[in-house]
């Protein structure tokens, strides 16, 4: 289903409710288009599904915000609309299905995009919550363990905006949000090409410097082109020495410690390359951890180059405890080495063996002068959606994600079907479409279920995740190639495809499921899948 993150929306709190508008404006400082065919009115149901309960605001480009109820799902929603539709909307509509091949719990979930031609409107996840600018300029600045947890997801989120070769190009303390429940959501990327993977980069230092200050490091300048006056320009500007340079986190609160003070600086400093949103993600994700644990304080920072300009060495920039830990593992990798050499020397010695360093049928010949094959790894599966052909509505169709989040312990789960484990008679089947986001030799797929007894195929295709169950009909019938082994009635909860051709290359894959387990009570058959992995190269 295509999804948006065309306008710039915020987050204000009005008389103890949470709203969400555009970026930066307050709600006197907008008002409606004076055009009126088209427009929404309170109570109206759009595409027989989305009923519209209340004007929130208009954003800075303009277009309307309702807050609006999902009647199918009975879940709030986030409607951005605009009227007229068609050319005028176009930019929002492209930017909504190019937003839609992403899926991340760190980023603001979209639903639906939609061109009635008179007006088009675009559909996402409701945020009960504050955006970060609110809850800095409410509290103060954040404690630095809290800054570094906020950090850490704002750039896992672009790690899996810039896998895709996108641009989110709209990171400040008003579209980074954090909801009731805790959860850190990065709303509203332009995806409109006019900017860079590096000055998103540049903005989870910003992001960093306001949540440890309460300061905005750009300026009057600000990154992606706000509006002086609104938005981020708005935002109070960093404590500056006569030459304009902008003071240390440390140099303005006490408590922050080096390793997060030398990061932020690093990633605001124009002459220091940053580097890549997945590198910045795991060394953030590393400091983010309990505090009472006594790590961060020992645990060093990322820095991106040395001070004298020369290569640095990755132990000796990483700090006391990132170096020992480093040392161990390198001790460990050597004694293993050692204890499969003494192995294969002994195992030398059985003639029924093959003698080590003959070619055999997994290695090249010729003294070493073939290709080596790239090593296996854990492939990072870029976008998981649900196929359900032969449904009728889309309830079903929730919570992909889930089963790429690294937690077992919840995943995406069918319905309970009655009289038999063929979906009750009323499908074929269900799967999980999977993305790789390239072409890869893949070794082995796994599949962690919820029970036993589920019967499953995996096939391949080349065909892009549709926009409707009428597309996923299609996406079913192009993908007839089935490889590696099919499991008819498995008894276990992990099922693991192998037996791929290695000269075979795959982007897209199909897990599909067949026949569902009939669950412990008795009442009818069900089942979950928490988590799929591809190990490949």
């Amino acid at each position: 289903m295509p999804s948006s993150t065309g306008p710039s929306i915020d987050t204000i709190t009005e008389g103890g409710r949470v709203t969400q508008v555009g970026e930066g404006q307050e709600a006197e400082e907008t008002s409606p288009p004076v055009v009126t065919f088209g427009a929404p009115t309170a109570g109206e149901v759009l595409a027989e599904r989305y009923e519209l309960v209340e004007h929130i605001n208009n954003d800075s480009a303009g277009r309307l915000v309702w807050r609006g109820v999902d009647v199918v799902l009975r879940r709030p929603v986030a409607v951005v609309l605009r009227y007229p539709g068609g050319d005028s909307a176009t930019e929002m509509l492209q930017a909504a299905v190019a937003a839609s091949r992403v899926i991340h719990p760190n980023l603001v979930g979209v639903y639906d995009a939609i061109d009635e031609a008179d007006r088009a409107y675009v559909v996402r996840e409701w945020v009960d919550g504050q955006s970060l600018r609110e809850l800095v300029t409410a509290d103060g600045p954040l404690d630095p363990a809290r800054a570094t947890a906020i950090g850490s997801a704002v750039a896992s989120a672009l790690a899996a905006v810039h896998a895709t070769g996108m641009v989110h190009g709209n990171v400040h303390p008003g579209t980074v949000m954090i909801s009731d429940d805790g959860r850190v959501v990065l709303a509203d990327a332009r995806t409109d090409g006019a900017d860079s993977q590096e000055n998103d980069l540049r903005a989870v230092g910003g992001v960093l410097y306001f949540a440890l200050t309460g300061h905005w490091p750009h300026g009057e300048a600000p990154l992606h082109g706000a509006t002086a006056g609104h938005g981020r320009a708005a935002l109070p500007d960093a404590v500056r020495d006569a030459a304009g340079a902008i003071a240390a986190p440390r140099q303005v609160r006490a408590g922050v410690p080096a390793y997060l003070d030398d990061l932020t600086m690093d990633l605001l400093d124009p002459e220091i390359a940053p580097p890549s949103s997945d590198v910045l993600s795991a060394e953030l994700n590393r400091l983010d951890i309990p505090a009472d644990e006594h790590f961060l304080e020992q645990a060093g920072p990322l820095r991106f180059t040395a001070d004298t300009g020369d290569e640095p060495s990755p132990l000796a920039a990483a700090g006391g405890r990132k170096v020992a830990l480093g040392i161990a593992g390198l001790l460990a990798v050597a004694l293993v080495g050692l204890l499969i050499g003494i192995s294969a020397l002994g195992d030398d010695k059985d003639p029924g063996k093959e003698p080590v360093g003959q070619p055999s049928s997994s290695a090249p010949a010729g003294g070493g002068t073939g290709t080596p094959a790239a090593p296996v790894k854990r492939l990072t599966i870029q976008d998981v959606r649900i196929i359900d052909p032969d449904s009728r509505d889309r309830a079903e169709v929730r919570d992909a994600e889930k089963v790429i989040d690294g937690n077992p312990n919840e995943g995406w789960e069918t319905q309970s079907y009655r009289n038999n484990g063929k979906f009750g008679g009323l499908k074929k089947g269900m799967g999980i479409w999977i993305d790789l986001g390239a072409p890869h030799t893949v070794k082995a797929i796994q599949a962690t279920l919820s029970s036993t007894g589920a019967s499953a195929e995996l096939r391949a295709g080349k065909a892009e995740f549709p926009s409707s169950s009428s597309g996923d009909k299609q996406l079913v019938a192009a993908y007839t190639e089935k490889i590696g082994q099919p499991f008819e009635e498995h008894d276990g909860t992990t099922m693991t495809f192998d037996g791929f051709n290695p000269e075979e290359k795959y982007q897209y894959l199909l897990f599909w499921i067949t026949e569902l387990p009939e669950k412990d009570s008795g009442d009818g058959w069900k089942l979950g899948v928490q988590e799929l992995t591809v190990q490949g190269s």
